[in-house]
């Protein structure tokens, strides 16, 4: 299937000088699906619906500071690529061109539907991420938003002390906290205010009960539920009743699920591609290649590569966190680490995969071994 007939024409065109209350009103009297920021005349980026409605920057503050950087999509291009651009270029909307000409935009929610009814053919398991990040709801906001920051995600599953499921925080949990606190207090120096807020318990904040996926449902029944309640990701549970928290899924992983191949070529996915300085997409696929092969019985289905930008820096050069995702004939195996560079991070990110990669060879061949040791005892 290609994007032709699901990119649409409604979207406005501002220029990225364009203040953003300007923008808004212009927004909500088109009731467009997205922005296209340009200048001088020249594609420069976009802004999404949502980015801009929960955005608690100053109505004179630029399009510019708002707009994200996505890449441009031809408009006959097939969903499963366009899907895999949007992942890779960590952003939900993208512009598409027919030519040289700007036609329109194309979102992460259109191409999902349009694939909704093809998307029972696999489970919640297939695609959880489970090696999830929660926080207590006991815990400080401000410690909060470093897990969200430092882990470079958008959604914290909240628990209690027995570590059972609580409640879910989002960044937009957030930002709406933030701006409906803005407005009571209005302008002028809120340092106070952020201060006291930071201190808050998560709990004051979470989202609850929490709306949930369980892991043998199809992915079609959970796409579906996000659809009908307007978010973005579910908490999994082992059932309906049971709040252990197994994971999450989100639709950054459905549409990174459809760019999932079965040829025989390790299918790589890179998410801000836009990091990489001295590394290439060549130079990642060896890489991860070299270190599966050490382990030639387990097959690779599909590699996720992540580089998430840290405020530090060290003589200019960024703090980059590095995570590396294998689905593989031996279940999920992932590595992750810090460096100064992608280059930096990704080898530190690789060796751990090694070692883990290693230590899953390591449990197999033992648990071989005592197979036939066992089997010798029986013939004995």
């Amino acid at each position: 299937m290609d994007i032709v007939d699901i990119a649409t024409p409604d979207f406005v065109e501002v220029d990225a000088s364009k203040r953003l209350g300007k923008v808004r009103s212009i927004f909500e009297r088109e009731n467009s699906r997205g922005i296209i920021v340009t200048e001088d005349g020249a594609y420069a980026g976009v802004i999404g619906q949502k980015q801009l409605v929960r955005s608690r920057m100053e109505d004179d503050t630029k399009a510019s500071a708002v707009m994200k950087s996505a890449p441009k999509i031809d408009r006959d291009e097939n969903v499963r690529e366009a899907a895999r651009m949007l992942v890779e270029g960590d952003t939900r909307i993208a512009p598409v061109y027919e030519g040289e000409k700007l036609y329109g935009i194309i979102t992460g929610d259109a191409i999902l539907e349009a694939v909704l009814e093809n998307l029972d053919a696999i489970t919640v398991q297939d695609i959880v991420t489970e090696d999830v990040v929660t926080v207590g709801e006991k815990s400080h906001l401000g410690q909060a938003i470093n897990h969200l920051r430092e882990n470079g995600i958008s959604r914290l599953p909240v628990v209690g002390d027995d570590g059972k499921l609580t409640g879910v925080l989002t960044t937009h949990d957030i930002i709406d906290f933030s701006v409906r606190n803005a407005d009571r207090q209005g302008r002028g120096d809120r340092r106070g205010d952020i201060d006291r807020m930071l201190d808050l318990p998560v709990y004051d904040l979470m989202s609850s009960p929490v709306i949930t996926a369980t892991p043998g449902e199809t992915v079609k029944a959970a796409v579906s539920r996000m659809f009908e309640n307007d978010i973005d990701g579910l908490v999994v549970t082992p059932t309906e009743s049971d709040t252990e928290v197994l994971g999450v899924v989100t639709k950054t992983d459905v549409l990174r699920a459809l760019t999932f191949t079965e040829e025989e070529q390790m299918d790589v996915q890179i998410t801000n591609v836009s990091l990489l300085e001295t590394l290439t997409r060549e130079d990642i696929v060896e890489s991860i290649t070299q270190v599966v092969d050490k382990y030639q019985q387990m097959q690779v289905h599909h590699a996720h590569v992540r580089f998430h930008e840290h405020k530090e820096k060290l003589r200019g050069t960024p703090l980059i966190q590095s995570q590396i995702r294998l689905r593989t004939s031996h279940g999920q195996i992932a590595g992750s680490g810090e460096g100064y560079g992608s280059e930096h991070a990704f080898h530190v990110a690789l060796d751990k995969l090694e070692r883990n990669v290693l230590e899953v060879k390591g449990v197999n061949a033992d648990e071989k071994y005592q197979g036939q040791v066992m089997r010798k005892l029986g013939d004995l």
